[in-house]
């Protein structure tokens, strides 16, 4: 009875003891569905400033067998780790790695200069990486950033992505497959068919880096920069997208409607279109047919205005043979521009020297007008062409397509004509002198006021010289044959007299002012940079003789 009454008591205790951790059971479980259907409302302590905390979620369930030990957040989701707040609409919380999934309106905020927005998302606390994508917009300052899909390292400030995007700084977008945006450095760096765009320009290359701080792209490799009528061929360089000025090295190229401007380095505004050139300058105009050459160069597009110094070089290719000039400086001036009526006026001033095989000049300063096709040339100018010289005050050589047609010396003319036989020399001094051409060698000259010759007569049986004549005149025509030798000559009434070869008197083989320069004259296309003045110390014989 005892050992019944004992058993009896026993099971009821341990019925008791069943029905006691069970409603302890269900006060836990009924606990946690009611603290789970409420938003998130505290903190846990924060004593590891590296860990990734969740500040709210309307809702929080958490299955490890369903979810991957991931705890589910739904509605208005925030989380906060060093110093950036995250927000989405749900999210797959993994605390033990420190990381997170983000679906809807996904935006990152640090401070309130940097926000990135897209439409999922992947946080690693640990790493401090970012993983946007779909519609994703990163925002710094006045830049912003658009992709599908960008990796944002916060450790380094960095953003990049890998499958086109595009930049938008101002009033410039900049578009490329593969690009990088430092938010520290605000520095882009951009490859793969990269274009940026402006209001003035497109720019196109495969490697831009672009300082969204001071507006300015850093070229790097080929790239073509298109500029009102400009296009510029660089692959280094700088380009301003505020000022639309542009730096540029490596022999760039700069290329407007013909015209092109070639130097070590470049310097152009496409706002004025004014262009600086500098170390091995070539300018060339295909239109014109014209190449300037130098050290330094200027030129002004709106105006047609170019300028060249230092080693400067004028090169006109329009006929067989090049015409070569050389001054100390050199400018061009454009007149009705962008008319039917445009013309140019070529500046060349001190110590002036040109070349060509059929003809060859020095002179202090020479002026070409493309209107009528004159080339003035000043201050002691001398001319040759084969064997004949041609001085003066002032020498006008006038142009018909581009070959020599005439001549005009004004005041002290002064023409010689070197002969084969030793110091046997035609010569011809005038107050004015005219000169004509055919096929670029003298056939006629014409002399006029207070004309005085000296010439040697021909043997047609022997080509031989039958003496000198000396003759004064107040006008003289002289016809040359197609050997380039003196054919016939016609004065309407003149004084002379002849001597005999024999009987030449040595002061009447050269007339007063006589002087054959043939040691100042340019010999090639390079001896133009070799400077020659006269020999004012030698007196007209003894420059006469020498070699």
């Amino acid at each position: 009875m005892k050992r019944n009454g004992i058993a009896v008591i026993n099971r009821r205790g341990i019925t008791t003891v069943l029905l006691c951790a069970l409603c302890l059971a269900a006060c836990a479980a009924m606990s946690l569905r009611l603290s789970s259907s409420h938003a998130v409302a505290s903190q846990p302590p924060r004593n590891d400033p590296k860990r990734v905390y969740l500040v709210h979620a309307d809702e929080l369930r958490y299955d490890r067998f369903r979810n991957n030990d991931a705890q589910v957040l739904t509605g208005s989701v925030q989380f906060e780790h060093e110093g950036a707040r995250l927000y989405c609409d749900s999210a797959n919380f993994f605390e033990a790695t420190n990381s997170f999934e983000a679906w809807g309106h996904v935006r990152m905020v640090q401070g309130d200069t940097l926000s990135l927005t897209s439409d999922q998302g992947y946080y690693d606390g640990n790493q401090q990486m970012m993983e946007a994508r779909d519609n994703v917009v990163l925002k710094h300052r006045t830049t912003t950033l658009y992709t599908n899909e960008l990796y944002y390292d916060r450790i380094w400030s960095q953003g990049y992505f890998q499958n086109r995007g595009h930049l938008e700084d101002n009033n410039t977008l900049l578009f490329s497959d593969w690009g990088e945006y430092h938010t520290d450095t605000k520095m882009a760096v951009f490859f793969y068919d990269v274009t940026m765009l402006g209001d003035n320009f497109q720019l196109m290359t495969d490697s831009l880096y672009y300082d969204t701080q001071v507006k300015r792209a850093h070229i790097i490799g080929p790239s073509n920069i298109i500029s009102g009528n400009s296009h510029i061929y660089s692959e280094k360089g700088y380009y301003n997208t505020v000022t639309d000025e542009a730096e540029l090295l490596d022999r760039s190229i700069l290329d407007n409607k013909g015209r092109k401007l070639v130097g070590d380095s470049l310097w152009h505004s496409g706002k004025t279109g004014i262009s600086e050139a500098f170390v091995n300058v070539i300018f060339t105009d295909s239109v014109n047919k014209t190449i300037l050459k130098c050290e330094y160069g200027h030129y002004e597009d709106s105006v047609g205005y170019a300028m060249c110094t230092d080693k400067a070089l004028a090169i006109d290719y329009s006929q067989r043979d090049s015409l070569f000039v050389h001054g100390d400086t050199i400018k061009v001036f454009t007149y009705n521009i962008d008319t039917d009526s445009v013309y140019r006026v070529m500046h060349v001033y001190n110590k002036v020297r040109a070349y060509r095989i059929d003809i060859q000049a020095v002179c202090d300063s020479l002026v070409y007008n493309s209107q009528d096709s004159c080339m003035t040339m000043y201050k002691d100018p001398i001319t040759w062409n084969m064997d004949h010289q041609l001085v003066g005050d002032e020498i006008r050589v006038y142009m018909k397509d581009s070959v020599i047609d005439h001549a005009h010396v004004v005041e002290n003319a002064f023409s010689i004509e070197k002969l084969l036989v030793e110091k046997c020399f035609n010569q011809v001094s005038s107050k004015e002198m005219f000169a004509f051409f055919t096929d670029g060698q003298m056939r006629r000259a014409e002399a006029k006021d207070n004309v005085i010759t000296i010439y040697y007569p021909e043997d047609k049986a022997d080509s031989s010289f039958v003496g000198l004549v000396y003759m004064e005149t107040s006008e003289l025509r002289m016809f040359m044959d197609d050997q380039r030798k003196l054919s016939r000559i016609w004065a309407p009434k003149s004084d002379g007299t002849m001597y005999p070869m024999s009987q030449i008197p040595p002061e009447k083989r050269y007339l007063e002012g006589f002087a054959w320069y043939d040691y100042v004259r340019p010999v090639s296309k390079d001896d133009i940079f070799n400077w020659r003045g006269k020999r004012r110390d030698e007196n007209e014989e003894t420059a006469a003789l020498h070699p």
